[in-house]
């Protein structure tokens, strides 16, 4: 499952490749637009500054931009910054296998035979998945206004 972490860090890269390239956007501005609390944006971007997705600037101007086109940085790549491997099952991944404590044969093992299966999948889709393809498929979410769920 995809945890609000990785979930507000795509929105905001989403806000960030849209504006793409333009100013940098203020931090504030993302987290209103985006209905994200602004101290957990200030955590997510500095974690994506800090393995090369996003840049900051500091002063009158300032705010954050994508360090790389929007071309280049795929779902998957950002999944896996903030969220760790995408294997359900540590013995199914590919960045961070562990072997099994309970497990006696890996290569008869029905959990993990599907489990590749469905990192495979699922890696399929997210590797190949940039930010300006999902751009590019959907629209710009409405500013400044917050969703309203039906009474």
């Amino acid at each position: 499952m995809l945890s609000r972490k990785a979930k507000y860090g795509l929105k905001a890269l989403l806000a960030l490749a849209r504006a793409h390239p333009g100013p940098p956007l203020l931090i504030s501005a993302i987290a209103e637009r985006e209905s994200i609390p602004q101290k957990f944006l200030e955590l997510i971007l500095l974690q994506l500054r800090n393995r090369g997705i996003v840049h900051s600037k500091k002063g009158k101007g300032g705010g954050y931009s994508l360090l790389r086109s929007p071309e280049e940085i795929t779902y998957g790549e950002v999944i896996r910054i903030l969220d760790g491997p995408l294997a359900p099952v540590p013995c199914a991944s590919v960045t961070a296998y562990v072997k099994c404590s309970d497990c006696e044969d890996e290569r008869t093992c029905g959990v993990r035979s599907v489990m590749k299966r469905v990192r495979d999948a699922t890696a399929a889709i997210l590797d190949r998945t940039t930010l300006a393809d999902v751009v590019q498929q959907t629209p710009a979410p409405r500013r400044g206004r917050r969703s309203r769920r039906p009474a």
